[in-house]
């Protein structure tokens, strides 16, 4: 207990101390932390302050007192600095960022601006193959009831292809619905898509006949372009759609052409809908003569539109065109580039090869063909090109022919697609047009060079193709053993050694042995082949007194037809050694001259030859060997054309053959030599000059007397 007594009494000593000092110890503390923070205030940086004091409003409006030749848009607005409050509770001044005065630039204002683009509805009409059904519609127009038994036939011939196709499990579209104009209402079908069943799209066909008095159908045409022109409708309502086509009925007898009116009634419906449905055009307009081809052209329409039908059943769309699906570039309309190209990212590291949109390859072109075929990465076997170097090295594989075969063809229908959409396109022309007739083979390589040739003629002819060879007698070995072919080219450039060396360049030493043993080849097979020896004429080259030369040449080969025609100007080389001007281009009259004067050279050597035909537009005139001259009525005819139908039949004999036996009918009398070849059916349009002028005044006069 006593202890304990000292602790205690310690512990009252510091209590008590405390509560006698604690108050002055607070106070030194608060004290002592008050000057750290004032000493600290004291050492940091402060803001210059205003010279003077603001007053009350600093913000006046300066736009109110500037002069007028301040502009008000380059002064900027008087910035002011926003307040910062501080722990000691002042708050700062306001300082204000003055902006000089600029005065503005002399000079004109310039005014920019921007074209706003049209705007078109957008297109709703996204199809599902898997899920979406496609309904074909058959509208009409008839008085006397041709065109409705039309559309009755057309329905009927779709609907038995639909049963054809799901016999098969093809996917095919619905039956189709045939409707009367004269009996529905436009605003269901003609300003937006119809509101049927859900995930249906519907196609249009439009069967029209045209008439020259007031009917139904002036009422729906009027329809139509008071849709187009209405500002509270969208300028494409009909987008919805999945594409139209139209066929118009007209008599040739009152019209007998489309300028004149014929299927007049039918061109504008199209034309209408195509700006209606933002331009889904799927097959061209297909036109009739009720009293002669009527049938046979709506046939022909019909299984066009039946295979782009197919195609967008498939989910295809309307194929490859003109921007957006099968597309067609109305005269009304801008052109849009597409820059959404899609781009190859599975080999990035290959540079991007880019040609332009309107560029048409020449895909009768082997030598391009074989070359596009081949990877472009990996080399290539042979050289297509006679007169100029491969920068590629030597393998030991060829590309077969049947893919070369498979390429040219769909290249030439792909490209001929291209143009369905397009106005002015007929479908009986875009039909021929899809049909391959000829190919050429080729004017700007040695497709005799390519080891397969004769397997890729055979395919050519199996399909009824005509096949143009064009040689530059460099190859002998190939040359003989090339088999039949329509009609065989050899380019003859030069008469002598010399000359040819001059014009052509050629890589071989050997050139001219090798140019007359080709032309040996040549006597040899001139009773199997159909052979033309191709001069083409270069003023300063190899005109001036090498006449008797190419008569030489013509002696030692004799070939059925030698074609002399004067070089077409592609631009002036830049090479010393080959430049070429217009200079170097002969006139008409001088190709002429050239002709005549180795005809009689040919005649005085003994060699049946004469002057057969003639293209002055082309500036060619064609010699050829009697053997194709026949008597008709009692009179020798020229015939340089070729029956090809024959050819096909001879060549599928099996049997030996001579050129004269596919010899074709008498050469009509317009392209004999002295009538300058322009066929009559066809009508030269004068550009500019004066016989625009006297062509314009010729048809204002020809308008008189009609009227």
């Amino acid at each position: 207990m006593a202890s304990s007594n000292p602790l205690r009494l310690v512990s009252d000593d510091l209590l008590s101390l405390w509560h006698t000092t604690r108050v002055p110890v607070l106070l030194t503390v608060c004290a002592v932390i008050a000057l750290a923070r004032l000493v600290q205030r004291l050492r940091q940086p402060r803001e210059k302050l205003s010279a003077s004091p603001i007053p009350g409003s600093p913000t006046s409006k300066v736009e109110d007192i500037a002069a007028p030749w301040v502009n008000a848009e380059i002064i900027p607005p008087i910035s002011e600095k926003p307040a910062k409050s501080i722990d000691d509770g002042h708050v700062e001044d306001i300082t204000i960022a003055e902006q000089p005065l600029v005065r503005p630039k002399a000079g004109p204002k310039k005014v920019t601006g921007t074209k706003v683009a049209r705007q078109i509805a957008k297109r709703v009409s996204s199809f599902d193959a898997a899920r979406d059904k496609v309904q074909p519609l058959v509208f009409f127009s008839s008085l006397g009831g041709t065109t409705e038994a039309a559309a009755n036939k057309l329905a009927e011939d779709l609907g038995l292809w639909i049963d054809a196709l799901e016999s098969e499990s093809t996917a095919a579209p619905l039956k189709p619905q045939i409707h009367d104009l004269s009996y529905i209402d436009y605003d269901d079908y003609f300003i937006s898509a119809p509101k049927g069943e859900k995930n249906t799209k519907y196609f249009y066909f439009v069967l029209l006949p045209t008439y020259n008095i007031d009917t139904t159908l002036d009422n729906f045409l009027e329809h139509l372009q008071e849709t187009h022109h209405d500002f509270r409708i969208d300028t494409a309502p009909l987008s919805g759609i999945l594409g139209y086509s139209v066929f118009g009925f007209g008599d040739r007898e009152g019209w007998p052409t489309e300028e004149e009116g014929f299927c007049s009634q039918g061109k504008d419906v199209d034309k209408w809908l195509a700006k209606l449905t933002g331009r889904k055009r799927a097959y061209p307009l297909g036109i009739g003569d009720v009293k002669s081809d009527a049938q046979e052209r709506l046939k022909e329409w019909r299984l066009g539109v039946q295979e782009i039908l197919l195609d967008v059943v498939a989910g295809k769309g309307l194929g490859e065109g003109v921007p957006g699906n099968g597309d067609a570039v109305e005269s009304d309309e801008e052109d849009v580039d597409d820059d959404d190209a899609e781009s190859d990212t599975s080999q990035p590291s290959k540079p991007r090869r880019t040609k332009a949109k309107s560029n048409l390859d020449d895909v009768e072109d082997l030598g391009k063909m074989v070359k596009n075929e081949i990877n472009p990465d990996e080399p290539m076997e042979v050289d297509f090109t006679t007169y100029k170097k491969s920068a590629r090295p030597i393998t030991t594989s060829a590309p077969k022919e049947m893919k070369i075969f498979e390429g040219v063809t769909e290249g030439h229908y792909k490209k001929i697609k291209m143009m369905r959409g397009v106005p002015g396109v007929r479908a009986e022309r875009f039909a021929e047009a899809m049909r391959i007739r000829h190919c050429a083979l080729s004017l700007v390589g040695e497709p005799i060079f390519y080891p397969y040739i004769n397997e890729f003629m055979a395919l050519l002819h199996k399909q009824h193709i005509s096949s143009f060879l064009v040689c530059n007698a460099q190859h002998p070995a190939q040359l003989a053993t090339l088999k039949h072919v329509t009609q065989l080219y050899v380019s003859i450039d030069a008469s002598n050694k010399e000359s040819l060396r001059k014009v052509d360049r050629p890589l071989h030493r050997d050139f001219w042995e090798r140019f007359c043993a080709c032309l040996d080849i040549l006597r040899e097979k001139r009773f199997e082949q159909r052979t033309v020896f191709r001069l083409t004429l270069v003023k300063g080259f190899n005109m001036a007194d090498e006449i008797k030369g190419y008569a030489d040449l013509v002696a030692r080969g004799l070939p059925c037809f030698v074609e002399i025609k004067g070089v077409t100007y592609c631009g002036t080389a830049t090479s010393a050694a080959a430049g070429l001007t217009m200079q170097n281009v002969p006139f008409y009259a001088e190709v002429q001259e050239f002709v005549e004067a180795l005809n009689a050279e040919l005649n005085s050597c003994g060699l049946e030859y004469g002057i057969a035909a003639e293209h002055a537009h082309s500036c060619c005139v064609l010699l050829a060997s009697t053997r194709f001259r026949k008597q008709v009525g009692g009179e020798w005819k020229w015939c340089t054309l070729i029956d090809y139908d024959r050819f096909f039949e001879l060549l599928e004999s099996g049997e030996e053959f001579k050129p004269e036996d596919y010899m074709g009918e008498p050469t009509p009398e317009w392209a004999l030599w002295g009538n300058g070849g322009f066929n009559p059916e066809d009508e030269r349009v004068y550009r500019k000059g004066k016989n625009k002028e006297k062509a314009a005044v010729e048809e204002g006069s020809k308008a008189v007397v009609e009227i």
